[in-house]
């Protein structure tokens, strides 16, 4: 993993070239997360699926509005989106609702609807959004998930604002307290794995 003299990642923000190889980085990072399996338990097509979601989500979402930190091999990203931004505009919910539908498939309900559970408890103050931070398997276990997200805490701490996302496994939830997330107040929907709403002051 490339670092500078400081130890931190020469990390860049990416661009819309960027977006399949950290589409595929970011969708191995989740293959085995809970939440997206049990939205998406075929685990045959599950990869294909993730990558066509994190694809839209990067191009659609992320890309226009905020910023995707990448390594320079681009085998992690975390994806940022900065103050008043974290909410999917309806325009682009509409343009892209087919895309979203066939990436899905069947689990397009109960997705929609954890989306909106999740918006409901979503942080209202002024803040930074980190809706993914994901690891291509090969690369984790270096601390280069903790370096990208790093870049996005440095801003806030700029900003003089706090950093919100929600963990989706109780690993990834014990490696956010250590970097000063406070825990909301879990939830589940429809018997889902729980989610970990965090906030970093």
């Amino acid at each position: 993993m490339p670092v500078d003299g400081r130890g931190s990642v020469r990390g860049s923000s990416a661009s819309r070239a960027d977006v399949a190889p950290l589409a595929r980085a970011v969708a191995a990072a989740f293959e085995d997360d809970p939440i997206f399996g049990w939205l998406l338990p075929n685990k045959r097509r599950r990869p294909d699926k993730l990558l066509r979601f994190f694809a839209l989500e990067l191009e659609s979402v992320v890309l226009p509005s905020g910023t995707a930190w990448m390594s320079p091999e681009a085998s992690g990203t975390c994806l940022e989106l900065p103050p008043g931004n974290w909410r999917m505009p309806l325009r682009t919910q509409a343009l892209h609702a087919p895309q979203f539908a066939a990436a899905l498939g069947r689990a397009l309900p109960r997705a929609l609807i954890t989306i909106t559970q999740m918006e409901r408890r979503h942080l209202r103050d002024p803040h930074f959004y980190v809706p993914y931070v994901g690891v291509a398997p090969e690369g984790q276990g270096a601390g280069l998930g903790t370096k990208l997200l790093g870049k996005t805490l440095e801003r806030a701490n700029t900003a003089g604002l706090p950093t919100y996302l929600e963990a989706t496994s109780e690993r990834n939830a014990a490696l956010y307290e250590r970097l000063g997330f406070k825990h909301l107040g879990p939830f589940t929907v429809l018997g889902s794995p729980p989610l970990w709403p965090m906030r970093r002051p």
